[in-house]
């Protein structure tokens, strides 16, 4: 059977997520339009810093704060090489934290699907409010 776009998308963030550098989470990120890869991101060290499976986590509260997220790094790299992401949807293995959903929704992003609820419910009211449509595909 045909994997439906959604499903599609998300397998393929799986495998941008094996790109991470943080051992705590990998996560991966793509962003589409028209069903065309516009970027892609993964959770990884500041450009040209070591990264944490090389020289350990910088933790605060619990949380590695040495890496970029991944939602910010697909915005970062498309912004890098001068594409436009108005309008796009968003596909990443976990939902966005609170600091990743504000960069989403100011860069103009319409969809966000994802693989696995990660830690912050605040993204489900403000999408709602924002017209933010959230996917959630850990169910199936």
């Amino acid at each position: 059977m045909r994997t439906d776009w959604d499903r599609y998308f998300l397998d393929i963030a799986k495998v941008v997520a094996s790109r991470a550098t943080c051992d705590r989470k990998h996560v991966g990120a793509l962003l589409v339009r028209d069903r065309i890869i516009l970027s892609t991101g993964y959770n990884g060290s500041i450009r040209g810093m070591s990264h944490c499976s090389e020289t350990g986590h910088m933790l605060e509260n619990g949380h590695c704060v040495a890496t970029i997220h991944a939602e910010a790094n697909a915005v970062l790299q498309a912004a890098r090489a001068g594409t436009s992401i108005e309008a796009a949807d968003l596909y990443t293995t976990a939902s966005p934290c609170w600091p990743c959903f504000k960069l989403i929704a100011n860069a103009g992003l319409k969809r966000i699907v994802f693989g696995e609820f990660y830690r912050d419910d605040r993204i489900f009211s403000v999408a709602q409010k924002l017209g933010i449509e959230l996917v959630d595909k850990s169910a199936s």
